[in-house]
């Protein structure tokens, strides 16, 4: 296939599809799709991330459109509010007991039921992809990129030990697969995807 202009814009409209298809909402629940977003967003983002600017950011909205998203949340009893030890100013959102049982009827399961069908090569090669797009992305935005540990710069594993500079401090293994703000390409990852600005996010 070329990688005509055409072409580039049929990609991108099968991404819009797909990101349509993944917001929908389930017919058995009372969540809107951008409830369901930011429950996701929440579930996924380590601790450091779980913040209201951050998921403001991940969403590409604004800081008042993702309180009251939030708000709406926390009212229903999915997420609740902790305080940050030593300042006022940070607060951090963990999902609920309710919260987490709601993730089990997660409409995106659909879609990754639909991942889990493709030839591996086909897997793998858009996990390849997909974070290069979105870094791409973040790039022309000028805006915060999102990942995961094994693709960052700041992380380091040793003798079974796992380790981010950015934070100065060891991980957990339930940190390493989750969503950060403080992300940044790795030096092995720059030729498909490019060194990004780590702006953290309170």
């Amino acid at each position: 296939m070329n990688d005509s202009p055409a072409n580039t814009e049929e990609i991108a409209e099968l991404l819009v599809y797909l990101g349509r298809a993944a917001r929908g909402t389930d017919a058995g629940s009372d969540l809107t799709a951008a409830q369901w977003t930011a429950m996701r967003f929440f579930a996924r983002a380590n601790r450091l991330s779980r913040t209201p600017s951050a998921f403001a950011s991940f969403n590409a909205t604004t800081r008042g459109t993702a309180s009251q998203i939030i708000k709406s949340l926390m009212q229903k009893g999915h997420l609740v509010r902790h305080q940050a030890v030593g300042d006022r100013r940070s607060v951090r959102l963990d999902l609920t007991h309710s919260g987490q049982a709601i993730m089990r009827n997660d409409p995106l399961h659909n879609l990754t039921d639909a991942i889990d069908r493709l030839d591996g090569k086909l897997r793998t090669a858009l996990r390849q992809a997909l974070p290069a797009l979105a870094g791409e992305l973040a790039k022309i935005r000028d805006t915060v990129a999102f990942g995961t540990c094994g693709d960052c710069r700041h992380f380091s594993c040793c003798d079974a030990v796992s380790y981010c500079a950015c934070v100065d401090a060891e991980l957990a293994p339930t940190d390493l697969g989750c969503l950060c703000v403080n992300f940044a390409a790795s030096e092995s990852r720059k030729s498909t995807t490019p060194s990004l600005k780590s702006k953290e996010i309170s």
